[in-house]
């Protein structure tokens, strides 16, 4: 139902536990039923389906909706957006690695301090 781009990499999901239906992981073989709900782990995020209709054979885009409906929470879908705005990390593509002063940047920034420091240089400022 096109939640993976091939066959194969839907079976390599199901072997490596990525697929489940109320947290029993299940194998390639398995047939879903009308009304079955189930997960899939694709990174950081778990998205859930609930299945509508059966179709024997391979669906058009379009048509997916008519057969599989997304139940996948907000939280998550939060965290996908976390996520990719994550992965830009503010520099600009093609520019290379990150110099030494860079990481040191980062390191200050992921840094529990950070926002203390913020705080301080705000309070100074209101003064």
């Amino acid at each position: 139902m096109r939640i993976y781009k091939t066959r194969s990499i839907a079976t390599d999901a199901c072997k490596n536990g990525r697929v489940a239906i109320n947290g029993v992981q299940l194998k390639p073989s398995r047939t879903f039923k009308v009304g079955d709900t189930f997960t899939v782990r694709k990174g950081p995020i778990t998205y859930t389906y609930k299945v509508l209709q059966l179709s024997e054979n391979r669906l058009g885009a379009k048509l997916v909706p008519e057969y599989l409906r997304d139940c996948t929470t907000p939280e998550q879908l939060e965290l996908l957006e976390l996520a990719r705005l994550a992965g830009n990390g503010g520099r600009d593509r093609g520019t290379g690695r990150p110099t030494k002063k860079d990481r040191r940047d980062i390191e200050v920034f992921m840094s529990d301090n950070y926002l203390d420091e913020i705080d301080d240089w705000n309070d100074e400022m209101i003064e």
